[in-house]
C-alpha cells in the first residue's frame, strides 16, 4: 500500500460527525479581559476589536450572572468554542477526549453504535449514509433520511448534541428512532439494538465469471492493503479478470491517505488528487505510480447521493484519468479537507484547512460529481411471464430439434437472462452497471478504443 505523504494521516475526508462534547480547558476570557485601548491608525484593519472583547466579557458576565440555572466555565467556554467554530463550516468542530475517541473509531472502524453517518441539517440529524451489514442499513434506513426523535424525545437545535451522542452506546443496548424516509410525509418508529461495529471496509467477490465486484464502505487506515489483499486473492483464483465494478454508494468518505492509495491502485499514471489551503503545507499534489491491479481492465464505478468526500476523490480521480465510467447519481459534494490540531492530550480542533481538486482541477464543493450516465433511483419488479403460451421456436409443435441439443451440448437454453433479473430485482443499478462493464469489456476485446 502506497502512502506517498505519510504525515497526512491526520487529515480527514470523511462527511463528519457534528456534535462534540463541550469541556474544554481554557482559561475565562472574561478575567482576561485587558483595558481596551486606542487603535494606532497605523494597525492592520483585521485587528481585533476591544469593542467585541468587552462586549464578549459583558455577555459571558451576564450568563454567569443572570441566567436562569447556574452554568460553570468549562461549560460556557466549552459552548463559546464549538459556537465560534460551527460559525466557520459544517465540517470543522471541537473535540474533547469523547470526541476523539469517536474519530478514532471511525477510522478504525471499531466502535458500538448503529452503524450510521449524519450529519446536522436545519435543526435535525440527516443520515448521510448507512454502514454495510450494520442495525441501520439492515432496518432499511437510507442516505438522505432524517432522525426527528431519539427514544421518544423530538430533536430540536437545543438538544440535538445529546441527541447524537445516544445514536452510540454499549453493545445490546435498544434505542428507538423516529426515522422521516425521503419523500415520505411522516416519520415512522425503529427500534435497533446497538452492536458493536467492526467494519470491514472492502468486499471483494465475482458477479459473473469474468467480472469482479468492488465495494468499499469507507476509506479506513487499513482500505487500501485490505483492496490488495483481496483482489490479489480473488485474481490469482479466478484468473484475470474482464472488467470490474467498484461501488461507492453510500460512501461517506473517511482518510485522505486511503483514498489517494485506492485510486492508485487503479492507475498507472496521472494526478490524483490536489489540495490547496492557505498553510504551505496545505498545498500539495498527489501522483499515481505504475501499477494497476486490474491491468486496466474497464472499470464502471457506482455512486450516489451518499458517495462523499474521500469517496469522491477517488470518484474524480477515476474519472478525470479516463479510467473508469461512473453511473448513478450526483455525488455529495464535500471538497474540502479537515486537520485535527491537537490542543492538549484530551482536546483538539478538527479544522477545514484546504479545498481539494480533481485531476482537471475542478473543485466539486457543495456540487459533486456528475455521473457519466445517470441513473434514477429505482427498483423493479419481474413480470410474469409464464402464462405465455409460445415465447419461442421451441414452444411451437412439430418444431425441429436443435443438432447441437440433440448431441448433448450445453447452455443453450440459458441465455443468461433469469441471472439478469436475479440481480436487478435486488439491485437495479448494480445490474445496469455490470451491463454496461460487458459492453465495455467487449469493446476492449475487440480492440476499439475504451469509451470514456
Amino acid at each position: 500500500m502506497r502512502f506517498p505523504h505519510p504525515c497526512l494521516l491526520a487529515l480527514l475526508l470523511a462527511t463528519p460527525l457534528l456534535h462534540a462534547q463541550a469541556a474544554p480547558e481554557v482559561a475565562s476570557a472574561a478575567s482576561s479581559a485587558a483595558p481596551a485601548k486606542a487603535a494606532s491608525s497605523a494597525a492592520p484593519a483585521d485587528q481585533v476589536n476591544m469593542d467585541d472583547v468587552r462586549n464578549f466579557a459583558h455577555v459571558y458576565q451576564i450568563i454567569r450572572q443572570a441566567y436562569v440555572e447556574k452554568v460553570d466555565n468549562k461549560t460556557l467556554m466549552g459552548d463559546a468554542i464549538k459556537g465560534m467554530l460551527a460559525g466557520l463550516d459544517p465540517h470543522s468542530a471541537y473535540l474533547d477526549k469523547s470526541g476523539l475517541q469517536e474519530l478514532n473509531e471511525d477510522t478504525t472502524g471499531q466502535y458500538g453504535g448503529l452503524g450510521i453517518e449524519v450529519m446536522q441539517d436545519n435543526g435535525l440529524l440527516k443520515i448521510v449514509s448507512p454502514i454495510d451489514d450494520t442495525p441501520a442499513s439492515r432496518a432499511g434506513i437510507k442516505a438522505g433520511d432524517v432522525i426527528t426523535a431519539v427514544n421518544g424525545k423530538v430533536i430540536t437545535p437545543d438538544n440535538i448534541d445529546s441527541m447524537f451522542d445516544a445514536l452510540r452506546g454499549s453493545p445490546g443496548t435498544k434505542i428507538t428512532l423516529g426515522i422521516l424516509h425521503e419523500k415520505a410525509e411522516q416519520p415512522v418508529s425503529m427500534t435497533l439494538t446497538r452492536e458493536r461495529i467492526s467494519m470491514t471496509s472492502v468486499k471483494v467477490r465475482e458477479l459473473e465469471p469474468g467480472y469482479v465486484y468492488i465495494r468499499i464502505s469507507q476509506f479506513q487506515d487499513d482500505t487500501a492493503s485490505d483492496l490488495e489483499k483481496k483482489l490479489g486473492a480473488l485474481v490469482q483464483k479466478n484468473g484475470a479478470q474482464k472488467g470490474a465494478i467498484l461501488d461507492l454508494r453510500s460512501n461517506p468518505g473517511g482518510l485522505l491517505t486511503a483514498a489517494v492509495s485506492v485510486s492508485d491502485d487503479f492507475l498507472d499514471t496521472g494526478t490524483i488528487v490536489t489540495t490547496r489551503g492557505r498553510l504551505p503545507d496545505s498545498n500539495l499534489t498527489f501522483s499515481a505510480h505504475p501499477g494497476d491491479l486490474l491491468n486496466g481492465a474497464p472499470m464502471v464505478l457506482l455512486t450516489d447521493n451518499g458517495t462523499a468526500s474521500a469517496a469522491e476523490i477517488v470518484s474524480g480521480a477515476l474519472k478525470d484519468n479516463h479510467r473508469a465510467l461512473i453511473v448513478g447519481r450526483r455525488t455529495f459534494g464535500k471538497g474540502v479537507v479537515q486537520t485535527v490540531l491537537p490542543l492538549d492530550s484530551d482536546h483538539a480542533v478538527k479544522l477545514t484547512t484546504a479545498r481539494y481538486y480533481t485531476p482537471n482541477g475542478t473543485s466539486i464543493q457543495a456540487e459533486g460529481i456528475k455521473p457519466d450516465i445517470a441513473l434514477a433511483d429505482l427498483a423493479v419488479t419481474k413480470v410474469d411471464d409464464s402464462q405465455v403460451p409460445i415465447s419461442s421456436e421451441a414452444d411451437l409443435p412439430h418444431h425441429l430439434a436443435n443438432e447441437v441439443a440433440a448431441n448433448g451440448g450445453d447452455g443453450i437454453n440459458n441465455d443468461g437472462s433469469a441471472e439478469n433479473a436475479k440481480l436487478a430485482t435486488s439491485d437495479y443499478a448494480l445490474s445496469q452497471a455490470l451491463n454496461i462493464l460487458k459492453g465495455l469489456a467487449l469493446r476492449k476485446d475487440g480492440s476499439q478504443p475504451a469509451a470514456h
